[in-house]
């Protein structure tokens, strides 16, 4: 009986402290003035907190993005908005999504819907007025909470238990939900790295497999924005010892091979993995001697500064390693010539690929280049002009380079005698 009796307090307690971080959330924020907004329109529009920031305050977990649930249709919506001078735009007003901008805020708000056809891709939607209808279209039990502004919890397929006890449930039969839209084979894999407290079902993972030529529906920009979310530096170690969710994602990105990297850490690589960017943690994923990442640079809309950094890298690892590739001669060709940025990438990259092993030297030339500004190359083309009368032209570039050169191989010195050696020759 005490046992029963506190389980039941416990969960009493818990639900407090949800809703008092849920009306904090109404506070802290400009939510507040969406409330109103939406609510004082007529005698029965509502609006409700939904999805992520609900189940991150449950999980307490840092709330980064606010979305909301109303019944009013997109235009009623913008018409509460504009009554109330709040700022807004059509992000995907034919699929019921507002965005409201309040001072540095963004509230994505959409209008509860019902499917009306789908195609693994789109779905064409109706507007509705039913918070049930709306949840049960949602993917996820975790996903389907709503909250008013006071903290009250709408969980019509018990979510937060579910998120309780670790157990991610998609609404409804999992294959049709899959085939309503085949991204949902990556949420799956997300939302089980980063809550699952149990091990995958069976049947769950066999509906995602056989449905994995559906995602060749799915745009490559949708693709690697669930992967953005996927390969965070918190889950890492996890997802390289989940077999299971490895072979899926691997059938999905073939290029990413090299999970394993993250599975045997050595005491540095530990306290520096939560600092990756998703740039660096595709660069040990794919970079090897092949030329695997250029293929993936061709299969995925990369930025261009991504790109660069990338390839940077990738140069570098194909040529082969030696006793000189990282001398101090070496690293100072690099600074010089591609940046600090591309050579702390280049020396953090050949941590994490020695494993368990811990390399001191590459650990001094982190700390040695991180404090060191790139020299500026003290001889400038007008000082060859006016010292040795050489005209502008093909001949003063090639000798200025062969300076430069010099200058970058001797760790940033030259002498005048070595100027002049190179000037007469």
């Amino acid at each position: 009986m005490i046992d029963i009796l506190n389980k039941l307090f416990s969960r009493t307690n818990n639900l407090d402290n949800i809703s008092f971080e849920l009306k904090n959330l109404s506070t802290r924020t400009p939510a507040s003035k969406i409330f109103q907004a939406i609510n004082s329109f007529s005698s029965s529009s509502e609006v409700r907190y939904v999805g992520g920031c609900v189940r991150k305050i449950i999980n307490s977990e840092k709330v980064d993005d606010i979305d909301l649930a109303t019944n009013l249709n997109p235009r009623e919506t913008c018409e509460a908005l504009k009554k109330n001078e709040i700022d807004y735009y059509e992000t995907g007003i034919e699929h019921g999504t507002i965005t409201a901008l309040i001072e540095d805020y963004k509230f994505e708000i959409t209008s509860l819907r019902e499917d009306v056809s789908t195609d693994g891709r789109f779905a064409q939607v109706k507007f509705s007025k039913d918070w049930k209808k709306d949840a049960s279209r949602r993917d996820f039990t975790i996903n389907a909470i709503y909250s008013d502004k006071e903290g009250n919890l709408f969980d019509p397929y018990n979510g937060r238990e579910d998120l309780i006890k670790g157990e991610i449930k998609f609404i409804g039969d999992p294959e049709k939900r899959i085939q309503e839209d085949y991204l949902r084979i990556l949420r799956y894999l997300r939302f089980f790295l980063i809550y699952s407290k149990k091990d995958h079902n069976i049947e769950i993972i066999k509906s995602l497999k056989r449905n994995l030529i559906g995602i060749s529906k799915i745009s490559k920009e949708r693709l690697i924005d669930e992967l953005k979310k996927i390969l965070k530096p918190k889950i890492l170690t996890k997802l390289s010892k989940d077999k299971k969710t490895l072979e899926i994602l691997e059938a999905i990105f073939p290029e990413l091979k090299y999970f394993k990297v993250f599975s045997n850490l050595n005491s540095h690589t530990k306290n520096i993995i939560h600092e990756l960017d998703f740039i660096f943690i595709i660069s040990l994923l794919i970079i090897d001697e092949t030329d695997n990442s250029d293929y993936f640079l061709y299969k995925f809309n990369i930025s261009k500064n991504d790109a660069k950094r990338l390839r940077n890298i990738s140069e570098f690892y194909k040529e082969k390693i030696t006793t000189n590739t990282f001398s101090e001669k070496n690293m100072n060709k690099i600074l010089y010539y591609k940046g600090k940025a591309t050579l702390i990438d280049i020396l953090i990259f050949r941590m994490f690929k020695l494993k368990k092993r811990v390399d001191d030297h590459i650990i001094e030339l982190i700390k040695k280049y991180e404090k060191k500004l790139i020299p500026i190359m003290p001889i400038k083309a007008e000082f060859l002009m006016s010292k040795f009368n050489i005209p502008e032209g093909k001949i003063l570039g090639d000798k200025l380079r062969l300076i430069e050169n010099e200058w970058v191989s001797n760790n940033f010195q030259i002498s005048d005698q070595e100027v002049e050696n190179i000037i007469h020759n």
